[in-house]
């Protein structure tokens, strides 16, 4: 399914950013207004990512990411990372 996303993302965007190293925590893509398309990423996907992967806490995931990666502005075309609670 990620690699349909992608196809789909990038016809509707080709400037899109993805979030690199969290290709599986894709999980679709968002419109904001009516002509920008970008990567919608699972935010709790993201911090199992970091745990899993780097072998951080929940804390040190959730702060990492809040800062470095959710918190880093890429520019307009940057990726969303949705919150499903």
């Amino acid at each position: 399914m990620t690699k349909e996303i992608l196809e789909r993302l990038m016809e509707e965007n080709p400037e899109a950013l993805m979030a690199d190293g969290f290709g599986s925590a894709l999980v679709g893509f968002g419109r904001i207004g009516p002509s920008k398309t970008v990567a919608v990423y699972a935010y709790e996907k993201c911090i199992e990512i970091l745990m899993n992967r780097d072998g951080m806490d929940p804390e040190e995931a959730t702060e990492y990411f809040d800062y470095n990666v959710q918190g880093a502005w890429v520019g307009e075309n940057g990726p969303v990372f949705l919150y499903d609670e």
